[in-house]
This record gives C-alpha cells, structure tokens and sequence, in this order.
C-alpha cells in the first residue's frame, strides 16, 4: 500500500481520497475509524451529562428497557437504543455479544469456551461478559477467524 501525504494551503479543508480496486473490510474499518474519531457518546448520570470517547467503552448494555454505557470505572446511562449503537458502530471494534449486550472487542483480554457454545470473555477491567452462541459467528468474523 503507498501512501502520500501533501501540503494545503492554509484555510482549506483536509481531504483524504482513497484509490483502490475494490474496497476490502480492513479499509472500510479504517475508513469509518477516521469517520468516527470525531464522535462523541453522551451518557448521564443523575442530573450531569458526560460526553465519552467510545474507544474508552467496554460494553453497552440494555437493561429493563433503559441501555447504560460501561467504562473503565463508570456507568452511564445512554438515551440511545441498542439496535441504534449498533448500527452506529457496526464497522468499528464493536459488536453484539448477545440480545442485550455490545462489546467492544478492542477491551478483550481473553475468551474462553464455555457451555452449549457459548463463549465468555474476560474484559481489561476484570468483568465477565458472556458471548450467546447465535452471536459467536459474528464474533469469529470481526477477529478474523
């Protein structure tokens, strides 16, 4: 892959053209990863809002009808629909782990088989989240396997 890089004149607005014969799933996630870097995730807690960087959420989780954001150390609840953080992450490290939960794979540590083929993953923060079989595919399909 060649990549060039090129001065502007002050003032105008950053372009980014991509020359390829067909755009395979690494580029489209690079693509969308710039898209994305902007974005930004509101969540609350009680009477503030917060505005979180989605690179710092472990999982999302929907729980009576009301969807809360983990982070390393917090929980915050979302506004936002599961199947609409879906749709909004679906090319990034993001993926639904079961009818309740996105993961963000990128905070993963380990995964481990466990019973009727579902999967367990172990998170960077010590959590444990369980992967529902029908989900495992997709999951194998994000990492590449």
């Amino acid at each position: 892959m060649k990549i060039s890089i090129e001065n502007i004149p002050a003032g105008s607005e950053p372009e980014i053209i991509i020359k390829c014969n067909e755009p395979d799933e690494s580029l489209l996630q690079l693509i969308y990863s710039i898209k994305s870097s902007s974005k930004k995730l509101i969540g609350f807690t009680d009477l503030q809002m917060h505005i979180i960087n989605p690179k710092d959420v472990f999982y999302f989780e929907s729980v009576d009808n009301k969807v809360f954001i983990y982070c390393e150390q917090k929980i915050f609840q979302s506004r936002l629909k599961l199947y609409e953080i879906e749709l909004e992450y679906e090319n990034s490290d993001f993926f639904r782990a079961s009818k309740s939960t996105i993961i963000n794979i990128s905070k993963i540590e380990s995964v481990s088989p466990v019973f009727y083929g579902k999967f367990e993953a172990l998170l960077q923060n010590g959590e444990k989240i369980f992967i529902s079989r029908q989900y495992v595919p997709v999951f194998k399909k994000k990492l590449g396997l």
